[in-house]
């Protein structure tokens, strides 16, 4: 008896590996059938998802099947589709089935899977179930014979139809919107240029259906992407790259396809829930792994704004002469690429290259977009303007670093631009600007979780800019104490107008308007009278917070008349309305502020305090002593600082690490 010849023998329970769980949603499922078709030269493919009947059915218009070839192919788990039809179809086209394992997919969705299919003038039909098929399993049999259907019902010429029935999740079965965009990504060649046309629900797919390209800001292609570029309509930067890279130890290959950057990184996840901050590989026109992106662990700000599509048909290179010494670079559950493959080593080691190319691209664009943004502001504009040429420029590339952080709206946007301002101001005054030129993209939301967590920040910069203010308060009072009042008041008052409001920030240079007050003065002081004129220090104009003011000092040791000093200012206003009325300005205003050593003669008298405010008022003039104008300033910053004691802590905290390091 001669022994039992050593054969392989594969089980049934193989479906239960490759097929049940090979895929966990729909449009990787209806993938394969689709691309079945593409194999089958098909020009139309039809998808209808029935929710009403709980089925999905795809019907191409291919060549189909006969009998003999649903049974040697299709119902033969692995046949390699390339092994056994070398070479492109008869259109011409590049197969994209390969391991023969694709269609096992089906059950990952259904549990009854219906054939019908129409070669050569032949027709055929079966049906599939779940439960007969795990009934062979678990009888340990080597075969399974599916339900064969009437033939003669088969309502099609040529072409197949695949109905699914039964569907295991309901909550898998996507909308013909949702499906429309999710295929449209998964292919390549969808579309009139290839002749291939898929509907979903009788609407027609094509590349724009992808759903991102309006959201593309920046995009760098490789090889000629001219139909691409034409859909993205928000695109402010285009860049080409070189395609080709070289392989160890085989021929260099090529990549066609892009990358980009959206504005926005919540755009990259679109209304259906999809994640798009990925970047997709395709071969032969279909995505053989759904991210790559996921494979680099070092990520700045700008991988998070990230989308791609590139395709390497050197990576399934199969075919003809190449077949004895080129192997599929993709898994068994045709997701993904071998990662041990030296296709796929040497691809991810030219993304890696090109994305650090593409992070220091992205993060000059977006510096130089974002300082335009907040330069938009007028209030941010004019800070700019106002500091020292040597930090506008660090303030603008801050300020653009800044707007790199993706926010959630407009509101929350001018919130960060506020603390990047704070933040900006706070090391320059600590004289550490070069700390902020140091935070990179990897600390930079960080960063800027610490600025808006410092609710003292504003507060301990406006408390830096009081203790300023109270030196130089301190400062003036010396000079009083000295007996130096007039000469401390002539130098303080004009070079400090916040002594007298503290509300006047900022003075508003015109030489033309110095020019024509100045002449008005020396017209009214020519006629003064002498007692007038000796009882006058001196009389001067600023323009400050939109208004124009004039001050006039009078000498600490002279008492004048509130009707006296009435009758100089309404020669003052006449003179002033006038000068505004030439320059076309007319209804800007006019306060006058007397500046005395002593209170006017009516004073003291019977409701004294409310006639001298009563005249002045008239004039939109007001008093003001010169002994209270030192007392009220220091009070009112003194007290500032008095109650921000607990807030400005972080600044003596600073301050004493500074002195800790010198140290």
């Amino acid at each position: 008896m001669n022994p039992r010849p050593l054969k392989m023998r594969l089980s049934l329970d193989v479906l239960r590996h490759l097929g049940l769980n090979l895929y966990s949603n729909v449009p990787a499922v209806l993938s394969e059938i689709v691309a079945n078709a593409w194999d089958a030269d098909a020009e139309r493919v039809r998808v209808e998802l029935d929710k009403a009947n709980d089925r999905i059915v795809l019907e191409d218009d291919g060549s189909g099947m006969t009998r003999d070839e649903v049974i040697d192919r299709f119902l033969l788990v692995g046949y390699q589709r390339r092994s056994r039809q070398p070479g492109p179809t008869p259109k011409g086209r590049s197969p994209m089935g390969r391991k023969g394992i694709g269609k096992l997919s089906l059950f990952s969705i259904a549990n009854e899977v219906v054939v019908e299919t129409v070669g050569n003038g032949q027709k055929t039909a079966l049906r599939m179930h779940l439960d007969t098929m795990r009934k062979a399993i678990e009888d340990n049999r080597d075969e399974y014979e599916p339900e064969e259907l009437p033939a003669p019902e088969v309502d099609f010429d040529h072409g197949t139809r695949i109905t699914l029935r039964e569907l295991r999740k309901r909550q898998t079965i996507s909308t013909a919107e949702g499906l429309r965009k999710r295929l449209a990504r998964r292919f390549s060649i969808i579309g009139p240029s290839h002749g291939f046309e898929i509907t979903v629900n009788s609407a027609r797919i094509g590349p724009g259906d992808r759903g991102y390209h309006d959201r593309l800001q920046y995009i760098w292609t490789y090889g000629n992407q001219t139909s691409l570029t034409s859909l993205c309509g928000n695109l402010d930067k285009h860049e080409e790259r070189e395609p080709r890279f070289p392989v160890s130890g085989g021929p260099a290959l090529i990549v066609d396809g892009w990358l980009g950057t959206v504005r926005e990184s919540g755009q990259l996840r679109d209304e259906h829930g999809e994640n798009l901050n990925r970047i997709a590989i395709f071969v032969r026109g279909k995505m053989a792994q759904e991210d790559l992106l996921s494979d680099f662990t070092e990520r700045g700000i700008y991988a998070s704004y990230l989308i791609g599509e590139l395709r390497v048909d050197g990576l399934d290179t199969a075919s003809g002469a190449e077949l004895d010494h080129d192997e599929d670079a993709a898994t068994s559950s045709r997701q993904r690429i071998v990662e041990d493959d030296p296709r796929y080593v040497a691809l991810k080691e030219f993304v890696r290259g090109e994305l650090k190319f593409l992070q220091g691209r992205w993060s000059e664009w977006r510096i130089d977009a974002g300082t335009r943004t907040a330069m938009e502001i007028p209030e941010i504009k004019d800070w700019i303007e106002s500091l020292p040429k040597q930090f506008s420029g660090k303030a603008k590339r801050w300020l653009g670093k800044i707007n790199r952080i993706n926010v959630g709206d407009i509101s929350e946007r001018r919130q960060l631009v506020k603390h990047a301002v704070l933040a900006f101001e706070f090391y320059r005054w600590n004289e550490n600007l070069d700390s902020l030129d140091a935070i990179g993209d990897e600390n930079l939301e960080a960063a800027i979780r610490m600025f808006r967590e410092l609710d003292g920040l504003e507060a301990t910069l406006y408390g830096q800019i009081v203790r300023q203010r109270i030196a130089v308060i301190r400062a003036l009072q010396e000079k009083v104490d000295r007996n130096a009042k007039e000469k401390a008041i002539q130098d303080y008052i004009f070079d400090h107008l916040w002594l007298l409001d503290p509300s006047w920030e900022r003075v508003e240079a015109s030489e033309v308007m110095e020019k024509r007050v100045g002449s008005l003065f020396a017209d009214v002081g020519a006629g003064l009278s002498d007692e007038e004129k000796l009882a006058r220090l001196d009389i001067k104009y600023r323009k400050t917070a939109g208004k124009h003011v004039i001050i006039e000092l009078k000498r600490p040791e002279r008492t004048v008349s509130v009707y006296d000093l009435a009758k100089q200012i309404q020669k003052y206003r006449s003179g002033m309305l006038k000068i505004l009325d030439n320059a076309g300005t007319p209804h800007e205003p006019v306060e006058f502020v007397c500046l005395l050593g002593k209170a006017p003669t009516e004073w003291d008298g019977p409701d004294g305090k409310r006639t001298v405010e009563d005249v002045l008022g008239v004039h939109n003039a007001r008093y003001v002593n010169y002994d209270e104008l030192l007392e009220n300033s220091f009070l009112a910053y003194s007290d500032y600082l008095q109650r921000a004691r607990i807030v400005d802590r972080l600044g003596e905290v600073i301050d004493a690490i500074d002195d800790y390091t010198e140290g």
